[in-house]
């Protein structure tokens, strides 16, 4: 899935997305609004996670 497609359909995955992140928020996943890089940020954020392992996890979600 590319990053227009997460932008067209964010409404509706972020109840998913939480599912797969549950320490975001949805002040989190609001201020996201689809943006990968944003996603990718808060991931390395909030699960102390490097930013390859936070791209990488990102990536394999959403492909």
């Amino acid at each position: 899935m590319n990053s227009d497609q997460i932008k067209g359909n964010w409404k509706e995955m972020k109840g998913k997305v939480q599912q797969q992140w549950g320490e975001l928020t949805n002040d989190d996943l609001d201020k996201i609004e689809g943006s990968r890089e944003e996603l990718v940020g808060k991931v390395q954020q909030r699960y102390g996670k490097s930013r390859e392992e936070a791209e990488k996890e990102v990536d394999n979600y959403f492909n």
